[in-house]
């Protein structure tokens, strides 16, 4: 799966997702709950961007803007959690 061409308006959308589990945070959201929305923001998001680019026809498309989305969602939430880490005194 290729994420590199998922950009929109130049933005690539796994930073907003990103941001927007950061943003999440802030207002107080904590633990699994962060995972969950990194996928669930990261599938809608992918699954929108997929639709954009191409509306699916058959199951086939489906099932790949499905699957596109909840990769999307699982790699934003592995670099959130990874950062995370990292930056940990």
């Amino acid at each position: 799966m290729d994420f590199s061409s998922a950009v929109v308006a130049g933005v690539p959308l796994i930073l907003v997702v990103i941001g927007l589990v950061a943003y999440l945070k802030k207002l107080g959201m904590e633990g699994n709950n962060l995972t969950l929305s990194a996928l669930a923001i990261g599938l809608i998001l992918g699954a929108a961007y997929q639709f954009s680019v191409k509306a699916p026809t058959d199951f086939a498309g489906w099932f790949a803007l499905v699957v596109y989305g909840l990769g999307l969602g699982l790699v934003a939430s592995g670099i959130y959690d990874t950062a995370k880490g990292l930056l940990k005194p």
